[in-house]
């Protein structure tokens, strides 16, 4: 730093000689013990995942105080929904959270739906359920690989974005996207699936089973990965529910609370679904939920496909471009990869929504960190942040 004085973002001058930066290590330091020291990971740093910046306060090793500090990649999402039509905005849900983007796909449709009323067809409702599963699972590998690679072992990620592109062959078919998928409309979905979209999706249920396995031989069973993983982190029910923490976290800790069985929608009431939960609260407690998972998901997949009846992908009188949304205020949750995604919209009956809000699982989960990494290895806390699953530009917004 020059000996200028430091004008932080907030307008408050800093002084020479002070512990400067910004705004947040300035105040983050004077809370600081004078025989430790002040790191920041982020807000681009690999165990971060994403443009996340944490403060951390370390007495060598240890943690003593962790700080996350958000909007970094803050895109107002829920201001644009009200200078948007509801058709125009449907984008915008991909872009919230790119790995499961058809959760929120289905969350902001579901609330129009049903503050206009509408009934979607059955075979829609199926088709919903295949496509959001099979994503759901993209996102869980995408998580797996990714955390992995953050403890040190770089060959797991290799085989989970081959998986991945597997399913993003499959989901292309019908969205035209890899990535930030849009295939839910207003009253059904986009288009029918062909004979080669169920070929290949009955071709990856038996062969993702068979790499599991291997998944479970080469990464679940090791050692080192447990070592790393065993005890570290503990997320109780106690905490989870003071924060709001839901989804793998909070099945980790005991509670098998899921959107799809408790707040049903679609057709999951018609179908078997398996909640996995615990069998501890810590990092490998919540890497265990998310495997388990994969394995529900793939099971649901295969139901679906086979119940799959026939009809229309969408109603006869779907809204138009210019369709608005009656006056009303109504609230749909999902089960998202991450836990529960909710979207609550109101409207006054104009050309845009009145108000829109969203409700992201991982800011949620993210609120649990400073607590959880208090007193661990600062090796241990990256552990521990990689287990929340997180996806910055939804907790952001």
């Amino acid at each position: 730093m020059n000996s200028l004085n430091f004008i932080n973002p907030f307008g408050v001058r800093e002084e020479p000689g002070s512990v400067v930066g910004d705004f947040y290590t300035a105040n983050f330091s004077r809370k600081a013990r004078p025989d430790t020291i002040i790191l920041n990971l982020g807000p681009q740093h690999p165990s971060t995942h994403g443009v996340l910046r944490v403060i951390v306060e370390l007495d060598g090793e240890y943690v003593v105080r962790a700080e996350p500090i958000l909007g970094y990649l803050h895109r107002m999402h829920e201001k644009m929904a009200e200078v948007k039509t509801p058709w125009q905005y449907i984008p915008n849900m991909g872009r919230v959270d790119y790995l499961h983007p058809l959760a929120w796909n289905w969350a902001y449709v579901g609330a129009a739906e049903r503050l206009a009323g509408i009934e979607v067809p059955e075979r829609a409702e199926y088709l919903r359920v295949i496509s959001c599963e099979l994503n759901r699972i993209s996102s869980h590998l995408m998580w797996w690989g990714a955390f992995v690679m953050d403890l040190g072992g770089v060959t797991p990620i290799l085989y989970a974005f081959e998986e991945r592109e597997k399913i993003n062959d499959i989901l292309q078919i019908v969205s035209g996207s890899r990535l930030t998928m849009s295939y839910f409309r207003f009253g059904g979905v986009s288009s029918d699936i062909d004979d080669r979209f169920e070929r290949l999706t009955r071709e990856f249920i038996p062969y993702l089973r068979e790499r599991l396995k291997m998944y479970k031989g080469l990464v679940t069973d090791n050692v080192i990965l447990r070592r790393r993983l065993e005890g570290i982190g503990p997320m109780g029910l106690d905490l989870c529910q003071r924060y709001g923490a839901t989804g793998p976290i909070l099945r980790a800790a005991g509670l098998a609370r899921d959107t799809r069985r408790d707040i049903p929608y679609g057709v999951y009431p018609k179908l078997d679904l398996a909640i996995p939960s615990g069998p501890s609260d810590d990092c490998f407690g919540r890497y265990l939920v998310r495997l388990g998972e994969i394995e529900a998901s793939l099971s649901v997949v295969e139901q679906a496909l086979d119940a799959l009846p026939g009809g229309p992908v969408r109603i006869d009188k779907a809204p138009k471009a210019n369709w608005k949304l009656p006056a009303g205020e109504t609230y749909f949750a999902v089960e998202g990869a991450r836990g529960q995604t909710c979207v609550h919209l109101v409207s006054d009956g104009g050309r845009t929504p009145y108000r829109l809000k969203l409700r992201a699982p991982g800011f949620s989960n993210l609120s649990l960190f400073a607590e959880a990494a208090r007193g661990t290895l600062l090796a241990d806390a990256i552990a521990i942040l990689g287990s929340l699953d997180l996806v910055i530009p939804e907790v952001d917004r």
